[in-house]
């Protein structure tokens, strides 16, 4: 009776002497053939750390050599690493303003008259300059007031000094 080894796990097992001639009977079982065709390897989610299947193609073609087990631990990642300036669409921040306020965590209501809806609310520059963009330069108005602020200068001084209480 003609044995041999299997070329995964070794075990020896008995192989038809018709199957020898005709190339056959390198595996032991099903599970060992499968695991043969296997190229890939596992790898790690790089956000969860759940092992993954990635075959050798895709392995070869990653850009980062990160890997994610699903859409939005990937997202998570790409949210992380390409903000601002890192982001290839950044253009220069001049228009992150109202984004930065928000960010903020910073209250949505008009310092001039204490309207509240975020649908009618718009950040404004206490110093006119749209490149500063510090916290402490920019505040939330409603649309008219900001109208307001922009063109009556006895309203201006009054949100200087609400900002500082």
């Amino acid at each position: 009776m003609p044995t041999t080894k299997c070329l995964i796990c070794s075990k020896s097992f008995y192989i038809k002497p018709s199957h020898v001639k005709l190339g056959w009977g390198k595996y032991c079982s099903n599970k060992c053939r499968t695991q043969s065709q296997l190229k890939g390897k596992y790898v790690g989610c790089n956000i969860c750390g759940k092992l993954i299947y990635r075959s050798r193609g895709m392995i070869k073609h990653s850009k980062s050599k990160l890997f994610f087990c699903s859409k939005s631990c990937q997202t998570q990642w790409r949210n992380k690493i390409y903000i601002g300036q890192d982001h290839p669409n950044w253009q220069s921040g001049i228009d992150s303003y109202r984004q930065a306020l928000i960010r903020s965590g910073r209250q949505r209501i008009c310092v001039s008259c204490g309207i509240n809806d975020p649908r009618i609310l718009t950040a404004h520059h206490l110093d006119h300059n749209r490149e500063n963009n510090n916290l402490s330069n920019l505040v939330w108005l409603f649309f008219n007031c900001h109208f307001l602020v922009h063109q009556d200068t006895k309203i201006e001084p009054k949100l200087t000094n609400t900002q500082n209480k």
